[in-house]
């Protein structure tokens, strides 16, 4: 049925059988190393792209003056973005009780860990010497060379490794019962060896249990509000300036609500192929693709509304910069973006409003890629438009992309998959032991 969580039948044994199986006793397919070589050919462009930056400097970009910023904040920013939603996914609705989060949470607060990782390599290649990314950080030196500490990019390394600490930790706690089902379910001697190490002594004690929950629960407490403070920070790193179309209290409740949008397109571009890769309709049925749908839809919604106040903020407070920012973005050098963004992020999205559309997957794959399109896109925008022009005609300049912002742009999306792909092959996609709490829970209320 379509409104079953789980498939009918579904046991602890037949959970845990069905998922180890997929790291254990299946095989690559042809197709799996397809994409694993495609992934690793656009991997190895991004390192080397990163070689060339580290030894002739971030001139090989399209960067220039005025324009400082470009693809690389832009890619960042986007990065970040596709994370949040990941923890909202496992940590909000695992605060929130909600059931259907079980098949979803493994691999989405593993797309946050990829993407928070990859996205904090950017802020890092930006830097002119960023062997000195540490300077950052509030260490003692002698020469008392001490960070800024009103400036929101000082706050924003921190909102990044803390999200990332905890992100990790709140991933791994997760998957200790089934590092230890892998270890116990294992045939050869270096897997059981392996996932043992892995599983750090698990042996289903009860105080592990006990320890296990509160743990999670004290994590995930800790990641929610994160998710807010990570892309407020990131927000606060625009609205701080005084640049027409970056300075705007909008901005913070914008990027996360961004941020969530992006994550969510992200979590169905991920999980709609997967689930028919790895025949795991089973239990990623179609109500988990209607809810994410849902939640896509309602985050889109509040950037389409974010977009209107945003044009009614410069019109109403008739600033002459910000209405010409404004008026630059339908028909300057770059409204073709613009109007990119408005068709992904706006019109691509009205569609999910019909059941039929929620339920039709290659339909939510589609939409999905739009969304991720357009949100590239719309960072791009932000970064770009305010920084061609600001007070002075004379200072005015256009953003030429070369070949290397694109490797960087491809190749951080070929690590991703990289990362992605090596993570199905050796660790469980899916989290056995919510499974089987499902399974249990819905057990005993149709008992």
């Amino acid at each position: 049925m379509k409104t079953s969580l789980l498939p009918r039948g579904a046991s602890p044994a037949r959970i845990s059988a069905d998922v180890s199986d997929l790291v254990l006793r299946r095989a690559p397919g042809r197709l799996w190393m397809t994409g694993f070589a495609l992934a690793l050919l656009f991997t190895g462009l991004f390192v080397a792209g990163i070689v060339h930056l580290l030894s002739t400097g971030i001139g090989i970009w399209g960067n220039n003056i005025p324009v400082a910023w470009a693809f690389d904040i832009a890619n960042y920013v986007w990065w970040i973005a596709i994370g949040m939603a990941g923890t909202f996914i496992s940590a909000a609705l695992h605060l929130a009780r909600q059931p259907w989060r079980a098949p979803l949470n493994r691999y989405a607060e593993t797309m946050t860990v990829f993407a928070v990782s990859i996205s904090g390599l950017f802020p890092i290649f930006h830097l002119g010497r960023p062997w000195f990314f540490y300077w950052l950080a509030p260490y003692p030196n002698r020469m008392d060379l001490w960070p800024q500490w009103r400036s929101s990019l000082l706050w924003d390394f921190f909102a990044i490794v803390a999200y990332l600490i905890v992100s990790l930790l709140y991933w791994y706690v997760g998957l200790l019962p089934d590092m230890a089902t892998l270890r116990d379910r294992a045939s050869r001697r270096w897997q059981q060896v392996f996932y043992g190490l892995l599983a750090m002594g698990w042996r289903g004690e009860v105080r592990h249990w006990q320890r296990h929950e509160t743990l999670s629960l004290l994590l995930a407490g800790l990641a929610v509000p994160l998710v807010f403070s990570v892309h407020s920070m990131v927000a606060l790193d625009f609205s701080e300036g005084l640049l027409p179309g970056w300075h705007s209290a909008l901005f913070p409740p914008f990027f996360v609500a961004g941020a969530l949008f992006s994550g969510f397109a992200m979590v169905l571009v991920l999980i709609i192929p997967l689930r028919r890769w790895y025949r795991l309709d089973a239990y990623i049925r179609l109500i988990h693709l209607d809810h994410l749908a849902k939640m896509m839809l309602a985050a889109g919604l509040v950037i389409d509304y974010s977009y209107a106040m945003e044009l009614f903020d410069d019109w109403y407070g008739q600033d002459p910069y910000a209405i010409a920012g404004a008026m630059a973005k339908f028909h300057g050098p770059y409204a073709w973006v613009y109007w990119i963004t408005m068709a992904c992020n706006v019109v691509a999205i009205q569609p999910l409003w019909f059941e039929r559309v929620r339920n039709t997957p290659w339909a939510l794959w589609a939409v999905g890629i739009l969304v991720l399109l357009g949100m590239w896109f719309e960072r791009f925008l932000l970064i770009v438009n305010s920084l061609f022009h600001d007070f002075l005609p004379s200072s005015a300049g256009l953003f030429y992309p070369t070949l290397w912002d694109l490797v960087f742009l491809f190749g951080s999306i070929g690590l991703f998959f990289l990362l992605l792909m090596t993570f199905v092959r050796v660790l469980p996609l899916l989290s056995m032991v919510e499974l089987r709490k499902l399974a249990h829970r819905l057990t005993r209320r149709s008992a």
